[in-house]
């Protein structure tokens, strides 16, 4: 069985390296109504302090995100900062290089579900990828998503997409879609290039409607994010969801 998964996948690849599907948005692609409930505010600095995560917690109660993105020490702040405002915590595993053991993710994104973690946005070995080793990076979101799936909580795949070349992300996103994981996501915003359009549009092309794909590194205008959702974006993972939720008001959106 998983033998016949990753040659499926090797020969999609193949395949999509020279022509990749049409482009199939998911129903109810969102539209410029209810930007915010698309935006992951996020906060994933390292000299990030408590009161700056509390602040980030407002700000997303005030306009209703579709999450709140901290690193895993601020889980439980968030969970507390956010109780009864619908917006979920979501946390980083793995983060930024995706170069630890597997059980040590395992054990991160553990651990932030019991501290109110909702979602989690995990690095895949991008090394192992780039490698060829398909099997391993398989592996590797698979036990985070298992992980994560028998919580309820919803399993994100950081790509950092500026490392790999089209067939590498092509297959990024295919391991991804093998393991059950709920998105994609292009980048950590710590890499050397972030979000391009580009980028969006070949994942969503490569996994279609069914999975959810975040744009995250280098969205800071409402231009950015209207853009990003055009190419098939679902989820925007940005520090300036306050700017742009601003700008959006003053350009009489919603």
């Amino acid at each position: 069985m998983r033998h016949s998964i990753l040659q499926e996948i090797r020969e999609k690849v193949e395949a999509y390296t020279h022509q990749l599907p049409e482009l199939r948005l998911p129903p109810g692609h969102p539209g410029e109504a209810g930007m915010a409930r698309w935006i992951d505010h996020t906060l994933l600095k390292p000299e990030a302090t408590p009161d700056q995560v509390e602040q980030l917690c407002t700000e997303a109660r005030q306009h209703g995100f579709a999450s709140v993105c901290v690193n895993p020490l601020f889980a439980r702040l968030a969970e507390t900062c956010l109780r009864g405002s619908g917006v979920p915590v979501c946390v980083v595993v793995g983060f930024p290089l995706g170069a630890t053991p597997s059980r040590v993710k395992v054990f991160e994104t553990r651990t932030s579900i019991e501290d109110g973690a909702k979602e989690i946005d995990m690095v895949m070995p991008v090394g192992l990828l780039r490698a060829g080793e398909l099997e391993a990076v398989l592996d590797d979101i698979q036990a985070v998503s298992e992980t994560a799936h028998a919580q309820a909580a919803l399993v994100k795949v950081i790509l950092e997409n500026a490392f790999l070349d089209q067939p590498g992300k092509i297959a990024g996103c295919l391991v991804s879609q093998a393991t059950g994981a709920d998105f994609v996501k292009t980048s950590t915003g710590f890499g050397p290039g972030g979000a391009t359009l580009a980028d969006v549009e070949l994942m969503r092309r490569v996994v279609g409607p069914q999975l959810g794909v975040k744009a995250a590194g280098g969205i800071r205008s409402l231009a950015d994010a209207r853009a990003f959702l055009a190419a098939g974006a679902t989820r925007l993972g940005s520090s300036s969801g306050v700017k742009i939720m601003a700008e959006l008001e003053s350009a009489g959106g919603q």
